[in-house]
């Protein structure tokens, strides 16, 4: 009875923590635009909750689940089509516009991740890979509905909910940093609830949660359903940025982008993928502005990353972190 409350209390200590984190961290970015004008700057900030999300989402997969998915750039260009496409044809609110968004992705993930989770490791990731071209297909050739290649353009209606006017740039900025907080704050709420021990259970020794009574295959779905429930709002943060939605946002690249983020910031820290999801956004606006050859010179820097530090930054830190603390004693 006892260690019961314990975990119990240790569980709600745990919960206030991260609830006043996140307040402390919303409050932080919500007195940016209050002490600095820099548009440069709140640019970066939407941009990092949409990839912030989009790389968190997938680490759900990665990480904790074992699942590498090349194709979690589906739901992220799916969510912000969906999302414009409400919007414009539909003119519905904007709350409904992302719980009908969060609602088809649920059904779409749910009916790909039903036959992707079934396979293991390469197979797995290769299956993604082929739904997510697949998607990006149906938005270049649907020219009627997606606008094709050229993507959805003539801007996003903004109608005013809640007293929220997200035609304000300002209220905008508030309103992904909102979003981004409280979709990091859910994840990791998830991760640490039984469902995210069992989807930990799963990646070390499936056979050996099967025979504990874990269903793999349903826990596996769940992750996958949930992670992109979760990247497809970053495609809606995304879409109100450019007003609008584009093919690049579904194409192979943005998952390879998702992946990289996540090896620059790290696995095995939770903030690991945010983390990389900022340096990834900083080195491709600094190098864009210096040389041309893009490509080249962001290769290299993950090669950097990849040979010099084996694994994130957040990995490496908490690697150094332990090694000193051995020392210590």
């Amino acid at each position: 009875m006892r260690a019961s409350q314990s975990v119990a209390t240790t569980d709600g200590s745990t919960r206030t923590r991260e609830w006043a984190i996140a307040l402390l961290a919303l409050a932080i970015l919500a007195v940016i635009p209050l002490l600095s004008s820099s548009r440069a700057l709140q640019d970066f900030i939407i941009r990092l909750a949409a990839f912030g999300i989009l790389a968190t989402s997938l680490n759900m997969l990665i990480g904790y689940g074992g699942m590498v998915s090349f194709g979690h750039a589906m739901f992220f260009g799916g969510g912000a089509y969906t999302f414009a496409l409400l919007m414009q044809k539909a003119g519905v609110s904007v709350p409904s516009a992302i719980a009908g968004t969060v609602l088809l992705t649920a059904v779409v993930g749910a009916l790909v991740g039903a036959i992707c989770v079934r396979l293991k490791e390469i197979y797995f990731a290769f299956l993604t890979l082929a739904f997510q071209m697949f998607v990006h297909r149906i938005i270049l050739s649907w020219v009627d509905m997606t606008g094709g290649d050229q993507g959805i353009t003539g801007g996003i209606p903004r109608p005013v909910f809640l007293g929220i006017n997200l035609a304000n740039f300002r209220e905008l900025y508030w309103f992904a940093c909102f979003l981004g907080v409280a979709c990091l704050l859910l994840i990791r709420w998830i991760l640490q609830s039984p469902f995210g021990y069992s989807l930990r259970m799963v990646r070390d020794n499936a056979d050996r949660a099967w025979f504990l009574g874990i269903n793999v295959w349903r826990i596996r779905l769940y992750a996958f359903v949930l992670s992109s429930c979760f990247a497809s709002i970053g495609g809606v943060i995304m879409a109100l940025f450019v007003s609008g939605a584009f093919p690049e946002f579904s194409y192979w690249t943005m998952s390879g982008e998702a992946i990289f983020m996540i090896m620059m910031g790290g696995l095995h820290m939770y903030l690991g993928p945010l983390v990389g999801a900022g340096l990834l956004l900083l080195f491709n606006d600094v190098i864009t502005r210096v040389t041309e050859s893009h490509g080249l010179v962001l290769g290299v820097i993950v090669l950097i990353f990849a040979l010099g530090f084996k694994r994130g930054i957040l990995d490496f830190v908490l690697q150094l972190s332990r090694r000193f603390k051995r020392v210590k004693a």
